[in-house]
């Protein structure tokens, strides 16, 4: 079998700048870490791997400190990592890189023939969950979104029966393979990384694909800011909210404390519907509750 799982790197949330002029994140000295789903995507690719035989190749596009994120992938058991880097790149929306991907993909396909594809949900900047159904559409693959848990899989008769969540509940599908599948945190328990693997991560050297090795014309107007559509037209920090201090009643009476409560809601709830704008006020604290 052979698993393609695409990860990204993110940076670490605490740490996010904007640049004010292009209004495009900052990763240039931001702490950045594999996104948390994609580890997840990882460890099911290698427990098929193990399950199947066969091996696990992993994608990413970004600047060169991605790398870090592939050499993390074969520290857990991937065997081979791929960066798609080039400044053309650069300022790319998830439309835009989801192009740069299934060129990856339709390259690594012609290589060696792909089985499944593998990802996380969505990723932990964006959180938009497009990336994967983007490549599966390129791809004219079959996407599974949300997988909790992979039921079945079947290489003779190529297809894949999974559990996904949905809105209202649960979902079980059966598919063709090859298909593209986003993993969900349920879906398993990473693994730590061994010894022998960390070793041979910190030796090893990615794969580095541009546009040439891609097959992308230096003027595609499909890559980087002029392929993306997305624009971020202005980008702010929201005030802060001002609240009330909070208030506390006498809880040793239960009675007059319900009642004193019930009050107090009651007023705060006209004048909010007078006032529909007014930032909310705290409820009271303290042993109003429980009469304690």
């Amino acid at each position: 079998m052979h698993a393609v799982v695409s990860i990204k790197q993110v940076p670490d949330t605490a740490e996010v700048r904007i640049d004010p002029r292009t209004n495009t994140m900052i990763r240039s000295g931001v702490p950045s870490i594999v996104n948390p789903e994609d580890v997840h995507a990882i460890e099911e690719a290698i427990r098929l791997k193990e399950r199947f035989g066969g091996k696990v190749t992993v994608v990413t596009m970004g600047p060169s400190q991605a790398t870090a994120a592939l050499r993390e992938a074969i520290s857990l058991g991937a065997d081979v990592g791929i960066l798609c880097a080039d400044r053309g790149f650069a300022g790319a929306d998830t439309l835009a890189t989801s192009y740069v991907i299934w060129k990856a993909l339709v390259r690594i396909n012609a290589e060696e023939p792909v089985d499944i594809m593998l990802a996380g949900r969505q990723a932990l900047d964006g959180d938009t969950g497009q990336v994967p159904p983007g490549v599966a559409t390129r791809l004219s693959w079959p996407q599974l979104t949300s997988v909790l848990r992979i039921e079945e899989i079947d290489i003779d008769q190529r297809y894949v029966q999974v559990e996904r969540m949905v809105d209202d509940g649960h979902e079980f599908v059966r598919s063709r393979l090859p298909a593209v599948l986003t993993c969900t945190r349920d879906l398993n328990a990473p693994r730590y990384a061994t010894f022998p693997n960390m070793v041979r991560a910190a030796r090893y050297q990615p794969v580095i694909w541009d546009k040439a090795a891609l097959g992308i014309a230096d003027d595609d107007p499909n890559i980087g800011l002029k392929g993306s559509p997305t624009i971020v037209s202005k980008v702010w920090a929201p005030a802060p909210r001002q609240r009330s201090g909070a208030l506390r009643i006498d809880g040793s009476d239960p009675e007059r404390c319900a009642d004193e409560l019930a009050e107090l809601l009651t007023d705060r709830a006209k004048n909010r519907a007078r006032n529909p704008d007014r930032a909310p006020e705290q409820v009271p604290t303290g042993g109003a509750a429980t009469g304690a």
